[in-house]
């Protein structure tokens, strides 16, 4: 084992596969704590749902707007899953009074931490939801009732914005949807591969106060 020379408690995961699953290589070396959470929650995802809807998507800070200080930390982040997770439970809400047997969906989620160019934080996402409740993120178009809206109000809300001023900030990378079945392993591992980019060591702080990857729990 491989201790990261920035932090050592973690450590290295340089194989072409995790849990023989595939990972980007090229973009490696992985930390190996992060690659065993991301597949934690896929694994719990599927515990419990046997069909999974997962997706990715990349949040961005703005500029030329004035930002709360808690912008630049990881409460960011925090702000923005408990108000997405808002908006999935009153959708679920909703859908329960149009159809008393509406599937509802927990929301998990991994993400990272990353620094760009000029050293303002970014974040990457995937997030896995209950596929008998949610199927599709719809059209990239401000003021639909769809998942791509959920993102951009979430968002919104966590940086204290309208969502009038919100464009580009909310980016959904090509090719960013998952169907993953249980008893589906080469669905599991598109989705295991494409995600592992999140566990990636290059371009994470190590050292300033704030975690690079963060999961959901249970």
């Amino acid at each position: 084992m491989i201790r990261h020379p920035k932090n050592t408690n973690l450590t290295l995961h340089r194989d072409v596969a995790y849990q023989g699953l595939a990972v980007q290589v090229v973009k490696g070396p992985f930390i190996s704590e992060y690659l065993y959470r991301l597949h934690q929650t896929m694994e719990r995802a599927l515990t419990q749902y046997a069909r999974v809807f997962a997706f990715r998507v990349d949040l961005r800070l703005p500029t030329g707007s004035e930002l709360p200080d808690y912008a630049f930390t990881n409460e960011v982040i925090e702000r923005f899953i408990e108000s997405f997770k808002a908006k999935i439970k009153h959708n679920r809400s909703q859908a329960r009074k149009l159809n008393k047997y509406a599937h509802d969906s927990k929301v998990r989620y991994v993400w990272a931490r990353e620094l760009g160019q000029h050293g303002k934080p970014h974040y990457h996402l995937a997030i896995l939801l209950n596929r008998d409740a949610f199927t599709a993120l719809g059209k990239f178009e401000i003021g639909r009732d769809n998942m791509f809206n959920r993102l951009v109000e979430a968002w919104a809300s966590a940086l204290r914005l309208s969502v009038e001023v919100m464009s580009g900030l909310v980016e959904i990378p090509n090719n960013p949807s998952y169907p993953i079945n249980r008893d589906d392993p080469v669905g599991q591992e598109a989705f295991f591969y494409r995600a592992s980019y999140l566990c990636k060591s290059a371009t994470k702080a190590y050292g300033d106060g704030s975690h690079g990857f963060g999961c959901s729990r249970g």
